[in-house]
């Protein structure tokens, strides 16, 4: 049984569905999760607590975190050095900063900051945003890729070789996942995955930039109001697919293998 542990600090959209994407329907006999999270909290505090992880004695542990070279993320990744770990995170987007993290990694700059600003954000419209970034993560492909190099890094492990990945995901590279067989489906998923990626730096003009509160209410309002419609563009790409009935599905096995499907009708096939 396969041991894979998650540290949750802060959160970015993707720490939502990153441990249920490995076993969608809950009927994997492989695998034994554990997740350790702090809710909104992400200080140094917070990732040097994530060492109660290790008594449980992952083999694959993955922290999940807004901005990776941040002081909680950094603690996190020093309790578990010597342990196969990737980071999932939005930044940093610099190569030499990224090799720093000294992990493997998933940068998703198409994760995108939200207007965590009291003068515009409240429960529900944190809610609404991370409701609509989650539908352009998994619509065009971010989710996928987040999940299928899990699968991968854990399938080496197991079998005594450590690859990890090393992966700055650009909108081309998530669509890419999604095997998309309309060419304006795919254009559309992309599009919504940069309009994503410009959402941040909207929001962080509002977060760390601006000042007076009509400029920084505006300027978050503004960077929601791009999810909203890039959310809005990544179902009218999932719905051409839908009418072609060419929607790419791949299902885990109980065992964990990956498997495939593309029309509604059919039966799922090992990969």
């Amino acid at each position: 049984m396969f041991k894979i542990g998650f540290i949750k600090l802060g959160n970015i959209a993707t720490s939502l569905a990153i441990d249920l994407a490995l076993d969608e329907i809950a009927e994997r006999t492989d695998v034994e999760f554990k997740i350790v999270s702090f809710g909104p909290k992400m200080t140094k505090k917070e990732g040097e607590a994530s060492v109660e992880l290790k008594a449980w004695g992952p083999q694959l542990v993955v922290i999940s975190s807004p901005n990776a070279a941040t002081a909680g993320p950094t603690a996190a990744r020093e309790q578990f050095r010597g342990l196969p770990t990737i980071v999932i995170s939005d930044g940093p987007t610099k190569k030499e900063a990224r090799d720093a993290l000294g992990t493997g990694y998933i940068i998703l700059p198409v994760d995108p900051l939200i207007g965590a600003k009291r003068e515009f954000l409240d429960p529900a419209e944190m809610a609404l945003f991370n409701s609509d970034a989650l539908k352009v993560l998994a619509a065009g492909g971010a989710i996928r890729l987040v999940q299928e190099e899990l699968d991968r890094a854990m399938a080496l492990i197991a079998k005594g070789e450590i690859n990890l990945p090393a992966i700055l995901a650009t909108p081309e590279k998530c669509a890419e996942r999604m095997n998309f067989q309309n060419p304006y489906a795919r254009a559309k998923a992309v599009g919504a995955l940069y309009m994503a990626q410009t959402v941040a730096s909207i929001d962080a003009q509002a977060c760390f930039r601006l000042k007076e509160l009509e400029a920084i209410a505006l300027a978050a309002a503004a960077g929601h109001e791009v999810m909203r419609a890039a959310a809005r563009l990544a179902d009218e790409a999932r719905e051409l697919e839908k009418g072609n009935d060419s929607v790419s599905r791949k299902p885990h096995a109980r065992t964990g293998e990956l498997m495939k499907k593309t029309r509604l009708l059919e039966k799922p096939e090992k990969i």
